[in-house]
């Protein structure tokens, strides 16, 4: 999630659609990948509805020289970012008022390594204002209706479709309702750049009575987001409403940290929302959820508990958390430790959501790895664990998702 401090507006309407413009996009394994071509140049984006701007781009793609700077805000705090003016913009046949709309330049994260496809940068929400579009998770395509196609006047059944309302806070966001059992409700953003199912803070969950107030994880992990490296854990929750869908049982990803923004405590991510086709209408403030999946509920893979890194200065891999009472802790793998393979695989320069991918997966399943400390080899066979605080067992949801490696 990465929310404009800036007001935006909406897009000026050009010509009146009569019929549904389709547009494929591409699927990564937590995130959906959108081709278009701005300011001339043609590239393919990361599709982020928590991220309220237009576009994040690195200065190697060359859409105009920078003639600002922006304010921008994560989970953790705020940071500075140059911004360039968006001249043209189109996706597929649909042409986007540039009016009014920015470019934020950051540095390269390797997002093509990470998601798996060529990814140049990060489109937003501010794209899409005035517009009614739908994510068709199901066939990969972005669905762009007439203004006319009003989907408030659609009737749910509670099963497998769903009708939300937007909150009223600002016009560069989609905040709606979550509720717990017990009646208790919290405000998270529709985030398709989240990669987790969902993302709130340790503090949120404690005012809701979900988590004992001070009491501390067992299993205490790293997300990274746009601002760095932040603590964060996983945690099981029962008969949560998210958006208006009822969930018997799903696994969170938590921040250890205070809510960094007073309107939000959080986001719903990927592996939500792509159960479901998904759309919305940004004038008319409503969510139309369609669930074409057995379920909406997930279960997190069982985990090595280690988490490392490619450092380029050494040329290394190295561990730089073992996440307590974890295979990997039990182990005596120590941070610092230099990782040489995860079963048949060599450390080349793996991304980080690639060393995630392979110390996740089924539970119960065993992986041998190897490691040096100051010139020794170690070699260890490791039991995949679920690390999971508060999990149940015998709750665990019939049709499991894999879940998300990064909060962005």
């Amino acid at each position: 999630m990465i929310s404009l401090l800036v007001a935006t507006s909406l897009l000026t309407q050009g010509a009146a659609q009569v019929k549904p413009i389709i547009v494929p996009f591409h699927m990564a394994e937590t995130a959906m990948i959108v081709d278009a071509t701005v300011n001339g140049v043609q590239g393919s984006f990361m599709f982020d509805t928590g991220f309220g701007g237009t576009f994040i781009l690195g200065e190697e793609m060359n859409v105009g020289k920078a003639t600002g700077t922006m304010t921008l805000r994560d989970f953790v705090g705020e940071f500075q970012a140059k911004t360039v003016k968006v001249k043209t913009l189109s996706i597929g046949d649909v042409k986007i008022d540039p009016k009014d709309k920015v470019i934020v330049q950051q540095p390269s994260r390797d997002m093509t390594d990470s998601y798996g496809t060529h990814v140049d940068g990060i489109m937003g929400l501010e794209v899409f204002l005035g517009k009614v579009f739908e994510i068709n998770f199901q066939k990969s395509q972005m669905i762009f209706y007439p203004d006319s196609y009003d989907i408030s006047t659609k009737v749910p059944d509670g099963k497998k479709t769903f009708l939300s309302k937007m909150l009223p806070l600002g016009q560069n966001a989609i905040e709606m309702q979550v509720k717990t059992k017990a009646g208790k409700k919290f405000i998270l953003a529709l985030d398709t750049g989240n990669g987790f199912y969902a993302t709130t803070y340790k503090e949120t969950l404690e005012e809701a009575g979900l988590m004992v107030a001070g009491k501390k994880p067992d299993f205490m992990g790293q997300s990274f987001v746009a601002s760095g490296a932040v603590d964060s854990f996983n945690q099981y929750l029962e008969e949560m409403t998210i958006f208006g869908v009822p969930v018997q049982s799903s696994v969170w990803n938590i921040i250890d940290l205070p809510s960094s923004a007073a309107d939000s405590q959080g986001t719903v991510g990927f592996e939500f929302l792509s159960n479901f086709n998904v759309t919305i209408d940004m004038n008319r403030r409503r969510v139309w959820f369609e669930l074409f999946k057995e379920s909406a509920g997930n279960e997190a893979p069982g985990d090595l508990g280690l988490i490392a890194q490619y450092e380029p200065t050494s040329k290394r891999v190295l561990i730089y958390n073992v996440i307590p009472k974890s295979p990997a802790d039990k182990a005596g793998i120590k941070r610092g430790d230099q990782l040489l393979s995860v079963g048949d695989s060599d450390m080349l320069r793996q991304t980080y959501r690639q060393l995630r991918n392979m110390f996740q997966g089924k539970k119960g399943t065993k992986v041998k790895i190897v490691t040096s400390r100051n010139g020794s080899l170690m070699r260890t066979e490791m039991e995949r664990e679920y690390l999971i605080n508060g999990w149940k067992e015998t709750a665990a949801p019939k049709s499991p998702a894999s879940a998300g490696s990064s909060g962005q």
